[in-house]
């Protein structure tokens, strides 16, 4: 228990943080860790009072919340969790185990597979399953939850991850991460709890907006056919529309030159942009093989 550090991102938990603490100290954990987000309720207070450590954060988000722990915390592992009580202390053996039987590098709680009426609205449900099927197209690793914020990584990791997103988007770069740098991922069943005390600081709309962008802003290194391959088929989607209405007036004897010009210019581009994502498959590709070569050396 000792080589656990067990990391908590607060922001105005004072009604849950206690619990939270104590449900971990039960199970033997006494090195807690707690980032607050400068809340304006007693969440520091509380958490120092049932013998968490407690830094205040550097910045605002939980994206760099999570960074800034991360600098700090020198033990073998790290136990992430949110201080919302949505999670269970009690199942916290079942993220650490893959990781001491050398089967995981990061391990997943996935609360799709027990979570109670009402932890999730059916927008956060919709928005959830889209995110994951996304994650799962553009990088070839099907997850069920690459947003849970219950999760064990060893340090090791941590050190070869490189973290930017300052909010809700760092669950999401986390697992990008770590498939790009292919440490080993795995899902443990979970449960989620209603939401009872609290407040969600999560917006589905505003925040499921950022994630997709960051699903598909990492890709470009990791999978470029699906960066481009997108791009690429929305000009050739707009010159295929533009040709049809070309097609249609030359069957009416009207010659639109200009347009016909523009279709295949668009057409083209949009070619010439599949053939970059192809290419700059083949460069990770070999990339990825050189790394492996590096790392068996």
């Amino acid at each position: 228990m000792e080589d656990v550090c067990i990391l908590i991102p607060t922001l105005n938990e004072e009604l849950n943080i206690a619990d939270v603490i104590k449900g971990f100290k039960d199970q033997g954990f006494k090195n807690i860790l707690v980032i607050d987000g400068n809340s304006t309720d007693r969440t520091r207070e509380i958490a120092e009072n049932e013998g968490a450590r407690v830094i205040i954060q550097e910045g605002k988000g939980k994206g760099l919340a999570v960074q800034q722990a991360f600098e700090v915390i020198d033990n073998d592992l790290i136990v992430m969790i949110d201080g919302d009580g949505t999670y269970l202390p009690s199942e916290v053996n079942r993220l650490i185990e893959p990781i001491l039987k050398n089967e995981a590098d990061h391990v997943v709680g996935n609360r799709f597979s027990g979570y109670s009426k009402g932890a999730f609205t059916r927008l956060n449900l919709l928005g959830n399953k889209i995110l994951n099927w996304l994650f799962g197209f553009a990088y070839g690793v099907h997850l069920k939850d690459i947003l849970s914020g219950y999760r064990a990584l060893t340090k090791s990791s941590v050190e070869s991850l490189d973290l930017n997103k300052s909010g809700f988007e760092i669950e999401a770069e986390m697992t990008i991460e770590m498939v790009k740098k292919e440490f080993k991922i795995v899902e443990v069943p979970i449960t989620y709890e209603t939401r009872i005390k609290s407040v969600t600081k999560l917006n589905p709309i505003r925040d499921g907006l950022r994630i997709g962008y960051t699903l598909y802003g990492l890709v470009k290194t990791y999978n470029p056919m699906f960066y481009f391959g997108l791009i690429g088929a929305v000009f050739i989607g707009a010159g295929l529309f533009c040709g049809v209405y070309v097609v249609f007036d030359w069957f009416h004897n009207v010659t639109r030159v200009p347009l016909t010009i523009f279709t295949a210019l668009l057409i083209m581009t949009g070619v010439q942009i599949l053939v970059f994502g192809q290419l700059g498959n083949l460069i990770v590709a070999l990339q990825k093989e050189t790394m492996r070569a590096l790392k068996k050396k």
